[in-house]
């Protein structure tokens, strides 16, 4: 599926060491809900390890962390918590991401995933944008609480470190532009001794709109400098990730949505801080056929061929991104309920059909429109926790994902 084509020259980085883990590529799969699941994570795997294969590398390609886990959810051991922390036997490491607002709470999640040996790395989310999240206090406005994010970040990591389990965090610049945290919660996570800290540049007012601000990515590589620093936002390509790597000093890339709909963009990326030019052009059989084998795991994940082909139709329009699909097909395949009646819809599409260049490229996924953030009442009148907003972040720890 691969092809050789032109390409700026890329920087040979070194590999991304998190923990006792070495990266071979230095890219990280974002956790998105409903999106990074165990067969989402194969799918990228596989394509990542063919990419460095194609740079001449070997091992562990990149890191493919799992959607985000509700660590209340993980303590009480709802079923579906637990299957969402299923890995794959060739999964190394097994990368898993908690969100939580309580510092015991999390602890305990952490606690549970090293001492079950279900983990490898854990990440915390402090990103998410989500309304009914910042509503409560959590997620993109938990930084902005200091001592709470120093409570969670230091109970995780006192956790983990006897089982040389690291932790890293993933946040965003602050609330807003006149709310900024990044820079002192990095200097924070730093001091409790996580692996690495991972930033999108993008408020959580902006939630996926407008531009992603890397100048922000190199302010905190230049202020955070014993742990890798990573940066997230405006990924689309390879090329894309080798600009962001000159122009911020970041130690890896984290991507999230431009991967919707192209998991050989790990080939490409792999490829590409390797030293290689190989990009991946597929066909539209080609394409198709990465479609199928998505739906194939799936069902795996699932045990159940409806709610895998239920999952698959949200991918449709991304993996289809460009090409001449045709919108009749288009609309039947977004209502596709077994693999039988996906093979008889990509049977009728054109697998000879090129990559169509410029009009597959660029963003993917929602980015929304700037918003106010929604907040606990009197949340920005301190930087410190009140008993009234502990009160309100117990109630934050939903079942929901975002960053």
């Amino acid at each position: 599926m691969t092809t050789t084509a032109p390409a700026r020259a890329a920087p040979v980085l070194p590999p991304l060491q998190i923990g006792r883990h070495t990266i071979e590529s230095p890219v990280v799969l974002a956790p998105m809900a409903g999106i990074t699941n165990r067969a989402f994570r194969k799918l990228c795997r596989e394509y990542g390890t063919e990419g460095l294969a194609a740079g001449g590398a070997s091992g562990a390609t990149s890191l493919y962390v799992s959607e985000m886990i509700t660590s209340r959810a993980l303590v009480e051991r709802t079923p579906e918590s637990m299957r969402l922390i299923e890995h794959d036997p060739q999964e190394n490491p097994r990368s898993i991401q908690l969100y939580g607002v309580d510092p015991a709470t999390v602890a305990a999640a952490v606690r549970m995933l090293v001492t079950e040996d279900r983990a490898d790395h854990i990440d915390l989310n402090f990103g998410c944008p989500v309304p009914k999240v910042t509503r409560k206090g959590g997620g993109a406005a938990l930084p902005w609480k200091r001592d709470l994010f120093e409570a969670i970040v230091t109970g995780a990591v006192r956790e983990a470190s006897p089982y040389a389990v690291p932790v890293t965090v993933k946040m965003r610049v602050g609330i807003d532009a006149d709310h900024v945290t990044y820079l002192e919660a990095g200097l924070i996570a730093e001091r409790a001794g996580v692996a690495a800290v991972a930033l999108h540049g993008r408020t959580a007012s902006q939630a996926y709109s407008g531009q992603a601000d890397w100048t922000a990515i190199a302010r905190l590589k230049e202020t955070v400098r014993t742990i890798p620093v990573l940066g997230n936002g405006d990924i689309w390509s390879a090329e894309d990730a080798v600009r962001m790597v000159h122009e911020t000093g970041c130690d890896g890339v984290v991507v999230g949505r431009g991967c919707l709909g192209r998991p050989w963009l790990f080939t490409d990326l792999a490829a590409a801080f390797a030293g290689s030019q190989v990009r991946v052009r597929p066909t539209l059989g080609e394409v198709t056929a990465t479609l199928r084998r998505h739906a194939a795991y799936l069902v795996d994940f699932y045990g159940d061929e409806f709610k895998a082909c239920r999952d698959i139709r949200k991918h449709i329009a991304w993996y289809l991104k460009g090409f001449p699909a045709g919108s009749t097909v288009r609309n039947q395949l977004a209502l596709v309920d077994s693999l039988e009646a996906l093979d008889a819809l990509i049977a009728t599409m054109d697998p000879a059909a090129p990559w169509p260049g410029d009009a597959a490229e660029g963003q993917r996924g929602r980015a929304g429109s700037p918003r106010v953030v929604a907040l606990p009442d009197g949340w920005l009148r301190s930087r410190e926790l009140s008993d009234e907003h502990r009160r309100a972040v117990a109630e934050a720890e939903l079942s929901v994902s975002g960053g």
